[in-house]
């Protein structure tokens, strides 16, 4: 979870780079995501390291507390000040469309309430597994909000537009059924096939927009990739996939094979093993 963080954090630092890059990082405010982006992921591979090679706890504690805090606070700065780009001037359902996109920085707060989590909750529990769900699940909604509001845009002029559309809202659905039900180990399968289904979306998506650059006008490469279609966005599909598989695999000892498991309510339920053996778990 530690590395997934922080590969997510560096490979921010390219997809602020091409974004801000529209504007030449016109104001100076532009430039806080991208030192972030590139600091963070270097003090907390040093961190992990400190842990992993020497058994350093406290400062892999101490230090992913403050990267996971400023990172929040970067996400939510970022949300507030894209949505000054033009929403908070005409407060309409047009100027938010067409604002920038005043959901994407969000993936700093994700990212900084994961490495928040990961420091507060004991791993492997069902707890654990949960939150991280959950997180998943946070993120694809926001995928579902930031394709709405970015086909919506040219008017969903392609229908293949509506792919991702749809398809974020169909993993939210099946992503919040283990966060507010007792689910077995073939709901679980059954998540797996839907995620690899995201996944091809997400591959999709990015084939889809790399062919409708490379069409488009302008010097070179990158100021098609700037100008046009936002290569990276369909990437965030098959990432938040791996979070939730993450999540999901981390369940699966909670679970049973068949009838019934573990309450994250905390009830008291019976099950039988595959072999006739009865027990009670909380």
């Amino acid at each position: 979870m530690e590395l997934f963080a922080t590969v997510n954090l560096a490979i921010l630092a390219a997809d602020i780079f091409i974004a801000h890059s529209v504007n030449h990082f016109q104001k100076a405010a532009e430039y806080i995501p991208l030192y972030f982006s590139i600091g963070a992921p270097l003090v907390l591979a040093c961190v992990i390291a400190l842990r992993w090679i020497w058994g350093f706890e406290a400062p892999w504690r101490d230090v992913g507390y403050a990267v996971g805090w400023l990172s929040v606070l970067v996400g939510l700065g970022g949300v507030l000040y894209h949505l000054e780009s033009r929403f908070f001037l005409d407060r309409t359902l047009k100027s938010l469309t067409y604002a920038a996109p005043f959901a994407a920085p969000l993936a700093y707060s994700g990212l900084g309430f994961l490495l928040l989590m990961n420091r507060m909750v004991a791993a492997r529990s069902m707890e654990w597994a949960r939150w991280v769900i959950l997180l998943a699940l946070g993120g694809f909604f926001g995928n579902f909000v930031l394709s709405l509001t970015d086909h919506a845009s040219n008017g969903f002029f392609a229908r293949t537009e509506w792919i991702p559309v749809i398809s974020s809202a169909f993993a939210t659905g099946f992503l919040i059924i283990p966060l507010i039900l007792t689910v077995t180990r073939r709901f679980l399968d059954l998540c797996l096939v839907v995620m690899m289904g995201q996944a091809f979306v997400g591959v999709l998506g990015f084939w889809f927009h790399m062919r409708a650059n490379l069409v488009e006008p302008g010097h070179n490469v990158f100021d098609k990739l700037v100008n046009g279609a936002p290569p990276m966005a369909p990437l965030l599909f098959p990432n938040l996939v791996g979070l939730a598989l993450i999540g999901l695999w981390a369940l699966i000892p909670h679970v049973l094979e068949s009838g019934t498991a573990r309450s994250w309510l905390g009830a008291t339920y019976d099950w039988v093993h595959p072999a006739g053996e009865s027990e009670t778990g909380e």
